[in-house]
């Protein structure tokens, strides 16, 4: 079997509940040939003194404590910087990895051609107590996934469940990484590497993904996070990398829904440049 180094680049802050069980779920892993790499980005909790202990005598795992909080996209390009895998998982440190998770990756990587950049699954969904609540696909129905050439797909709707990724090298290397200016990173990642590089989709869930209260996705749509102009600047950006028509009118729908969610939370400014990028559109 080809089994090509993967780096797991541990994301965490504030996770001193779930941080050890998450550490685990990597270490746990079927595949052999692994790497991993922690960054705690300055936690306010107990969570770095918990993953001191979590790794304390075991090799091969680098840790890396920040001295400030630097935001999960700049803490993320720090782990990549020590990165040696020729493919990346970003995994936060509130979710789980199956123990498969790594080695279902590297098989439909050997499946598909080169071109194929990205491999996400399905993945089940938990609370903070690790309790199911059922899955990604029970709201994203299987068939309903695109697969290859994503790029129109992904401008106007959301699918992907963005934890279960597992990332060529050279496609994170192409970008330079993610874009620190940025709150968050998915849909901006999903939209410049889905313009070059295609997608493909296993349907096994091969992640638990947390869903908590105060999580990055749940705080988006708040009135006042940083998120939301984030957004605006992916769009921005996607309107440079459109190629055709359908691919605008795809934007049209996606920047609609976030003018409407801006008026809806009296983000009036903002509300008001999507206004202008519509324009442009037109």
């Amino acid at each position: 079997m080809n089994t090509p180094l993967v780096t797991v680049i541990c994301l965490c802050y504030n996770h001193e509940k779930f941080v050890e069980e998450a550490i685990r779920s990597v270490q746990n892993q079927d595949y052999p040939n692994i790497e991993i790499i922690i960054v705690d980005d300055h936690s306010t909790d107990h969570s770095k003194q918990i993953i001191e202990k979590s790794i304390s005598g075991v090799k091969k795992i680098e840790f890396i404590s920040l001295a400030e909080n630097v935001g999960n996209c700049k803490a993320f390009n720090m782990g990549l910087a020590k990165a040696n895998g020729d493919f990346i998982i970003d995994f936060s440190t509130d979710d789980i990895l199956m123990s498969n998770r790594i080695e279902r990756g590297i098989s439909a990587f050997n499946s598909v051609d080169n071109k194929v950049g990205v491999n996400f699954t399905d993945a089940e969904l938990i609370d903070e107590d690790g309790i199911g609540l059922g899955y990604h696909s029970d709201r994203f129905p299987h068939d309903s996934i695109p697969q290859g050439n994503i790029y129109f797909h992904l401008l106007s709707r959301y699918f992907i469940c963005g934890p279960t990724m597992m990332i060529r090298r050279e496609v994170v290397d192409a970008l330079g990484g993610y874009d620190e200016s940025l709150a968050y990173e998915d849909f901006d990642f999903w939209v410049r590497s889905s313009r070059y590089f295609n997608y493909c989709y296993t349907r096994e869930a091969l992640v638990k993904r947390r869903v908590v209260p105060f999580s990055m996705g749940n705080q988006q749509y708040k009135r006042g996070s940083l998120q939301l102009r984030s957004t605006l600047k992916v769009c921005e950006k996607a309107l440079l990398l459109n190629e055709a028509l359908e691919e605008n009118t795809a934007l049209k729908k996606r920047i609609y829904y976030e003018l409407r969610q801006a008026l809806r939370l009296g983000e009036f400014v903002l509300a008001k440049d999507y206004w202008n990028l519509l324009r442009k559109l037109k």
